[in-house]
C-alpha cells in the first residue's frame, strides 16, 4: 500500500491541486472510452447491435420493464431484416439476450456524456480552465457528439434492406472512438508532462508520426475485417489457406474493390499492414536504444514495442481460432493500447517551438 502511495505521489509531481483533479477526470473519461470500445466489440461479436430498432436519446435509457413492454419491443424487432432473414427462429428470451448488450452499449454512452458534462460545467463555474484547455475540451465534446451520431448512423444502415451494418460506417464509428480517446489522452499528458525535450530528434519524431498514421490505417482495415466478417475466412497463418496470397484476394473487379469490399482482399491488407507496423516499430525501438533519450522517452518507446508484439500475436491467434469473443475483444482493445503508446512516444519527444 505504501508503495502505491509513493507511485501516486510521484505521478502527480509538478501538478497543482486543480490540475490533479482535471487530470483524474480526463483519465476517467479515457478509461470510459476504452470500456465503451470493449462493450461495442462485445455487442458486435454477439450480433446484438441491431436489436434496438428505436433511437430515443432522451427516454431510450429506460429498458422494457414488463412482459407487455418486452413483447412490444420484440414485435418491433420482427419488422426488420435481421429477424426476417437471420433470426426468425428467435423466442423472446433469445431476443432479450441480444437486446441487453446493445442497451448497455447505449446506456454507457449516456453515462459517459454525464461524466464529461457535469464536471466540465463545474470547472467552468470555478474558472479552473485555461483558454487553451477550454478549446481542447470543446473538441472532445464535439468528437463525443459526433461519435454518438455515427453510432446511430451505423445502426441505421442495418435496418434497411440488409441485416448488416455498413463496414464503412462501422470503421468511421470505431475510428472516431479511437481518436476521441487519443485526444483525451494527449490533453491529459499535456497536463502531467509540461516539460519538452531538451534535444530535438526531428527524424525520429517523423518516423513516430508515420507509425501513428500506419496504425490508424491498420485500425481502419481491422474495422473493415470486422464489418465484412472477413476474420472467418483464411484462418491459417502465415499462408492464406496454403497460398502466400490467396486467389480470392483478386476476385473483384476493378482490383481496388478487393481491398475495401472483398473479404479476402481486406484480410490480406490487414495482415500485410500488421507486418509493416511490427517491422517499423521494431526498427524504431532498436534505433532508439542507441539514442540519448530520457527515461520517459525510452520507456514510452519500449512500451510501444512490447505492445505491438502482443497485438501482433493476438491478431494471429484471433485469426487461427476464428475470432472467439475474448480474443476478438482483446485484439480490438490492443489496437487502442498500441495507439496510445505511439502517441505517448510522440508526446515525450515534443520540443519547445521558437
Amino acid at each position: 500500500m505504501k508503495r502505491w502511495r509513493i507511485i501516486l505521489r510521484h505521478s502527480f509531481l509538478g501538478m497543482n491541486r486543480k490540475e490533479k483533479i482535471i487530470w483524474i477526470w480526463l483519465i476517467t473519461g479515457a478509461v470510459m472510452v476504452f470500456l465503451m470500445v470493449a462493450i461495442g466489440g462485445i455487442t458486435r461479436l454477439t450480433h446484438s447491435g441491431l436489436s434496438m430498432v428505436d433511437w430515443n436519446p432522451i427516454m431510450g435509457f429506460i429498458p422494457p420493464t414488463s412482459d407487455a413492454a418486452w413483447h412490444i419491443a420484440f414485435e418491433k424487432y420482427k419488422q426488420y431484416p435481421e429477424f426476417r432473414e437471420l433470426n426468425n427462429h428467435f423466442t423472446i428470451d433469445d431476443f432479450k439476450s441480444i437486446f441487453w448488450w446493445e442497451y448497455i452499449h447505449r446506456l454507457f454512452g449516456r453515462l459517459m456524456g454525464l461524466v464529461f458534462l457535469i464536471p466540465f460545467v463545474f470547472f467552468l463555474a470555478k474558472k479552473w480552465l485555461t483558454p487553451s484547455l477550454k478549446k481542447h475540451l470543446i473538441v472532445i465534446f464535439v468528437l463525443g457528439g459526433f461519435q454518438a451520431f455515427l453510432g446511430w448512423y451505423m445502426v441505421k444502415s442495418g435496418l434497411n434492406l440488409e441485416p448488416r451494418v455498413s463496414h464503412y460506417r462501422l470503421a468511421a464509428h470505431l475510428i472516431t472512438a479511437f481518436v476521441t480517446c487519443m485526444y483525451i489522452w494527449w490533453v491529459a499528458m499535456g497536463l502531467k508532462h509540461k516539460e519538452t525535450s531538451l534535444i530535438d530528434f526531428p527524424d525520429f519524431r517523423r518516423v513516430l508520426k508515420w507509425i501513428f498514421a500506419l496504425s490508424i490505417a491498420q485500425i481502419v482495415f481491422g474495422a473493415f475485417v470486422a464489418g465484412l466478417k472477413a476474420g472467418w475466412v483464411h484462418n491459417t497463418y502465415p499462408l492464406m489457406d496454403g497460398q502466400l496470397v490467396a486467389d480470392a484476394v483478386w476476385a473483384l473487379d476493378p482490383i481496388y474493390l478487393n481491398f475495401i469490399e472483398g473479404k479476402s482482399g481486406v484480410q490480406f491488407a490487414h495482415r500485410t499492414l500488421a507486418i509493416i507496423v511490427l517491422g517499423v516499430i521494431g526498427y524504431s525501438y532498436f534505433k532508439a536504444l542507441r539514442m540519448p533519450l530520457t527515461s520517459r522517452q525510452i520507456t514510452s518507446v519500449r512500451w510501444m514495442f512490447i505492445t505491438v508484439m502482443f497485438q501482433f500475436l493476438l491478431g494471429v491467434f484471433t485469426l487461427l481460432f476464428q475470432v472467439p469473443l475474448l480474443l476478438g475483444i482483446l485484439h480490438q482493445l490492443g489496437a487502442l493500447v498500441l495507439l496510445g503508446s505511439v502517441l505517448a512516444s510522440v508526446h515525450s519527444l515534443r520540443v519547445t517551438s521558437t
